[in-house]
């Protein structure tokens, strides 16, 4: 037999239990002092105080500058001649806004003017707006946050119908699929 075949053949030591024993036993006494450490540097825990009553709320400044723009957009409109304007507060109906305005404008032309105009007088009081659909002027609406402005011309208006959809009371239907027993 040569030697590479001999150290092939004779299977490799074993450690001995007693030097495994203390390795472990070791390794073990090491985590302790780590996790005494640990808790030894974590500051002690502080009195909680309780927390102080709430007083009543007060309405939001947010809500005054919504109302605010709000006037300011239905001012501005009937003094583009705007017909038939109507509001909708959407407070407890949607997230999206909380006014909508809707008015009719009496051609194309005159509905992508007035969402121009107001667009430039929303931006000369510091709000932004966008506006989307003045291209064809059919329908055109301005979002400027907190005010949703739709102006349409009048078949169109008729035709899409929305103070019917936004006058409903949303709170009366309950509009759960499947309810549990």
């Amino acid at each position: 037999m040569t030697q590479e075949e001999a150290t092939i053949a004779t299977p490799p030591k074993k450690p001995a239990k007693k030097a495994v024993k203390k390795a472990i036993k070791k390794a073990e006494k090491k985590a302790v002092k780590t996790a005494t450490k640990k808790a030894a540097a974590k500051p002690a825990l502080k009195a909680v105080k309780p927390a102080p009553e709430k007083k009543a709320a007060k309405p939001a400044a947010g809500d005054n500058r919504a109302k605010a723009m709000h006037q300011m957009i239905v001012k501005a409109l009937d003094q583009d001649k705007g017909d038939n304007i109507v509001s909708i507060d959407l407070a407890g109906k949607s997230a999206i806004a909380d006014f909508m305005v809707i008015v009719t404008g009496t051609s194309s032309r005159h509905v992508a003017a007035m969402a121009q105009k107001l667009k430039e007088r929303l931006a000369k009081d510091g709000h932004k707006a966008r506006i989307e659909g003045a291209a064809t002027g059919d329908w055109v609406i301005v979002d400027a946050g907190d005010v949703i402005v739709h102006l349409f011309r009048a078949e169109v208006r008729t035709f899409y119908n929305l103070e019917k959809l936004w006058s409903t009371d949303f709170s009366a239907t309950d509009y759960t699929l499947y309810k549990s027993i």
